[in-house]
């Protein structure tokens, strides 16, 4: 089972289940996250890994070009639900979160991790452009140029210091905390606190994004 779907009354845990694998997702991964999102778009989600040493590797290298080109589009379109659906996603992130991984992380709407999260956005080397839609708006134009030219890790700390992620020394009990709270608010509220910060130009950036990548994946690595 690529992915582990655990629900409560008020929120659905989404966990990565791809150990053996460094939860490299291929597209049977994405597809099932994807279902799983907008089968009930209003409800808040948990997304994280069962397994507390890794988030994710991003997209699994050992397939095709053509399946990496469909799973890129795929991982785009991840994204985009979890910004436009009205439920809230937190990522709950432990370990290192690469590429697609960190672009999961990035693309929720809040970030809880631990002491040993690190998150490292790579892609210049290969022909593609990662993160550049959304990091500017979270950490700022400068320290964002920074981590996507660079492709250098970014350790807890430091993305906490940027204003990326909250830490805690047991994140899912953290974001359980939160979701909770997120659950007891007025969901029309928070559909549209989400729909009001995804304004001037996010989406549009994404799609920019998404498209420029299909026609430009090298293949190398």
């Amino acid at each position: 089972m690529r992915l582990v779907q655990e629900r409560s009354d008020d929120f659905l845990r989404l966990k990565l289940n791809r150990p053996e694998q460094r939860n490299a997702m291929d597209e049977a991964t994405v597809a099932q996250l994807l279902e799983a999102l907008l089968a009930q778009p209003s409800m808040p989600v948990l997304l994280g890994s069962t397994d507390p040493t890794i988030f994710s590797a991003g997209a699994d290298l050992r397939v095709s070009d053509a399946e990496r080109t469909r799973l890129s589009d795929l991982l785009y379109e991840c994204y985009k639900v979890i910004i436009s659906r009205p439920g809230a996603v937190i990522a709950v992130t432990s370990g290192a979160a690469v590429g697609g991984g960190a672009q999961l992380a990035a693309a929720a709407d809040l970030r809880i991790s631990s002491t040993g999260a690190r998150f490292r956005w790579v892609g210049p080397g290969h022909g593609l452009a990662v993160g550049a839609w959304i990091l500017p708006t979270l950490v700022g134009r400068s320290a964002a140029m920074d981590l996507l030219l660079t492709s250098r890790w970014l350790d807890a700390e430091e993305a906490h210091r940027l204003g990326f992620t909250a830490l805690a020394d047991d994140p899912w009990a953290a974001a359980e905390q939160a979701v909770a709270h997120v659950a007891g608010l007025v969901s029309d509220a928070v559909a549209r606190i989400k729909a009001v910060t995804a304004m001037e130009g996010l989406l549009e950036r994404l799609n920019a994004e998404r498209t420029g990548n299909s026609a430009n994946w090298s293949g190398a690595v």
